[in-house]
């Protein structure tokens, strides 16, 4: 028994693996998807689930590259201060 395709692509995938590059083409792909009126309800929603991950999981890589930028904002400036 084949899988729908729209499970088939909720399932290509687990976020935690996803670059953020990779993650923004998916969500990409699966807004066409959704907006193409060509699917059917529950694949609808299965592909909808699948992006509600892919967008969290999207926020997240953000959050923590914003962490680390701060990071490195503070050590370039204790580093000039330290030689200031």
């Amino acid at each position: 028994m084949s899988k729908r395709p729209a499970a088939a692509a909720a399932e290509a995938a687990p976020e935690e693996d996803l670059r953020f590059e990779a993650l923004v083409r998916e969500l990409e792909t699966l807004v066409g998807r959704l907006e193409s009126d060509e699917l059917a309800l529950d694949e609808a929603l299965d592909l909808y689930a699948r992006g509600v991950g892919l967008a969290v999981k999207g926020d997240t890589l953000l959050q923590g590259a914003e962490r680390r930028i701060v990071e490195l904002k503070q050590a370039l400036a204790d580093g000039v201060e330290a030689k200031g």
